[in-house]
């Protein structure tokens, strides 16, 4: 587990870039924080890490999911609008992200249900002002 505290925007991209600059492909991203903590920046940051360009990123919250093409395929998804119990069930985020592909899912606490065996769970929180800490563990499930 890594703990740090990012003094904006740009800092916590830059800490996801850092993060997604090891990816092989494969890799699950579950990130939960209140609104406004800083969860669509670390996306940014995953994409500019995978070589694709952040200014593409943008908070999927109305079309649920989004895919981008890089170095990897990012699929983002954005589960804060899921109210039906389950509902995540029908987006099939378990057949994602396939070996060619990372996904990051932001609301990942609405999650019914983990199917993946691997996954770096990140926790954005509001530490004053613009700070934000950010806890990221790895976890084999």
């Amino acid at each position: 587990m890594t703990s740090r505290v990012t003094r904006s925007a740009a800092e916590t991209e830059e800490l996801a870039a850092a993060l997604s600059g090891r990816f092989a492909g494969g890799e699950v991203v579950l990130l939960s924080g209140e609104l406004g903590a800083g969860k669509t920046a670390f996306v940014k940051g995953l994409a500019r890490g995978i070589g694709i360009d952040p200014a593409d990123v943008a908070s999927p919250t109305f079309v649920l999911l989004t895919a981008y093409p890089g170095r990897f395929t990012l699929h983002h998804a954005d589960l804060y609008r899921l109210e039906a119990p389950h509902a995540d069930r029908e987006l099939g985020l378990e057949e994602l992200p396939g070996p060619a592909g990372v996904l990051a899912v932001e609301w990942a606490e609405r999650l019914s249900f983990v199917p993946w065996p691997h996954v770096w769970r990140v926790a954005l929180e509001h530490a004053g002002e613009d700070a934000r800490r950010l806890t990221v563990t790895e976890e084999s499930l």
